[in-house]
């Protein structure tokens, strides 16, 4: 009998604090969906959630001094596949009614839009904010409109443990 070892239900990585820690957070992502056979619009929502998720990571610490790096960990179980993103700002994300012709302001929009979920865990020296994807979900989340499944709030935040930098 050949045992088949298990694929690894999380990946972590460490970004440098610079301009192309979206574009390598991409890239390691897709190179694990594809361990874990994701594609599709699962695959495509999670590149745009997470590129959003680590640019806007990249913007609330560059106040930090010496460009702190990123923490990125991407869990796939049961059916979900949850992104987190790991900066040592204090600075939450805020969901704005941008204007048409506004170039920033609607990544929250869209990371409400896409995932069934997402939320922010504090701790002393950062925030961890994560977005969920459900294999099932054509359009994530619930009937438009109804935002309530997608934005938990202070202790409905499901497991894993955070990343720590």
């Amino acid at each position: 009998m050949r045992v088949t070892p298990a694929l690894a239900a999380a990946a972590d990585h460490l970004l440098p604090g610079d301009d192309r820690s979206a574009a390598r957070a991409r890239a390691a992502l897709r190179r694990q969906l594809r361990v874990w056979h994701i594609s599709g619009e699962l695959a495509d929502s999670a590149e745009r959630l997470l590129s959003e998720l680590v640019t806007n990571a990249m913007r609330a610490q560059a106040q930090a001094p010496g460009a702190p790096e990123v923490g990125v960990r991407f869990v796939w179980a049961g059916g979900r596949l949850r992104l987190e993103v790991r900066d040592v700002s204090d600075e939450l994300p805020v969901m704005n009614d941008a204007e048409e012709d506004e170039e920033c302001g609607r990544g929250l929009v869209l990371v409400d839009a896409l995932a069934s979920g997402w939320g922010v865990d504090r701790d002393g020296t950062g925030k961890t904010v994560w977005v969920e994807l459900t294999e099932s979900a054509g359009v994530a989340g619930s009937e438009a409109g109804d935002t309530s499944a997608r934005h938990p709030g202070p202790g409905q935040t499901p497991e894993p443990a955070p990343l720590s930098l």
